[in-house]
């Protein structure tokens, strides 16, 4: 078993050895690419039309979906993605169903403080756990939760700064190597196991399910009237990350299907083509069903 990360000077061993090692910890993996996304192309890519599969064809290519802690399988997805320089940790899998809460580095953010804040106003306690250090100069803190619980993916909705990463999510294991430095454990965390999350910040990320509601006049032009001007209003080189943005939260709130004519609209009038519209959808769709919302 190799280490978590590499002695300091020395070069990190490959991202296969280090996959490898999560694997045999019961951690589900991914080969990722020096950009952090992952390294194996869409089996889809270039389909006529979006496609939702979370690998029900048997092929490799989908993401997240892929990750296992089968050895033959993860040298299998190494192989297709000779160029991977890290790997990722699906969350929310059996056995530990890993939550990640990703303090992010932001100018005038102080993330580390803002948890802080949130543990003394909920009065939870922060526990010791696996932490790895980001090369940007953030921090991954590693929790379980419960098996019966779906913990949603979400952007800075618990504080600014803060992300968590659940079902359908994944975290960058340590030992990878990305475009921007490596990610490695924080000196002292590296005999520790992923701490249960406090049962008060597990149910501040956990919002409860909102009523659905029925495609219809109500869906596009109340809840949703705000994503669309959203995406009508990008700059250029905007358009794309802010349908993905407004056709998540549209699919989060249960009008997404109702939505979806409405983004397409806008996004094409903000300068994509109908398929990129359409696919950035599809592809937000397919988080947000992952997350267990339907």
């Amino acid at each position: 078993m190799v280490p978590w990360s590499s002695p300091p000077g020395r070069p990190p061993p490959q991202a296969l050895a280090h996959a490898l090692s999560a694997a045999e910890r019961g951690l589900p993996v991914i080969p990722l690419s020096a950009t952090k996304l992952p390294a194996l192309r869409s089996s889809h890519k270039g389909d006529p039309d979006p496609v939702l599969c979370r690998g029900e064809c048997g092929l490799p290519g989908h993401g997240v979906h892929d990750a296992t802690t089968d050895p033959a399988a993860v040298r299998a997805l190494f192989a297709a993605a000779p160029r991977a320089t890290g790997y990722g940790i699906a969350c929310g899998r059996p056995p530990h169903h890993l939550i990640g809460i990703d303090l992010d580095t932001k100018p005038a953010t102080d993330s580390v403080a803002e948890l802080q804040h949130l543990a003394l106003r909920h009065l939870f306690t922060i526990p010791e756990t696996v932490t790895v250090l980001t090369p940007s100069g953030g921090r991954h803190l590693w929790l379980t939760g419960p098996p019966d619980t779906v913990v949603p993916n979400s952007v800075g909705r618990l504080a600014p700064g803060i992300d968590v990463r659940g079902t359908g999510g994944y975290l960058v294991g340590p030992g990878s190597v990305t475009a921007h430095g490596a990610y490695r454990l924080a000196p002292g965390t590296a005999h520790l196991p992923p701490a249960p999350c406090p049962r008060t910040l597990l149910r501040l990320i956990t919002p409860p399910a909102r009523r659905r509601s029925t495609p219809g006049p109500t869906a596009h032009h109340g809840d949703g009237h705000g994503l669309v001007q959203f995406v009508l209003a990008a700059q250029e080189g905007q358009p794309n990350t802010r349908l993905f943005w407004a056709a998540c939260r549209a699919y989060e709130n249960g009008h997404g299907a109702a939505l979806t004519a409405a983004l397409t609209g806008a996004a094409v009038r903000a300068g994509l083509t109908e398929r990129e519209a359409r696919a950035t959808i599809a592809s937000a769709a397919r988080l947000t069903t992952d997350r267990g919302l339907r």
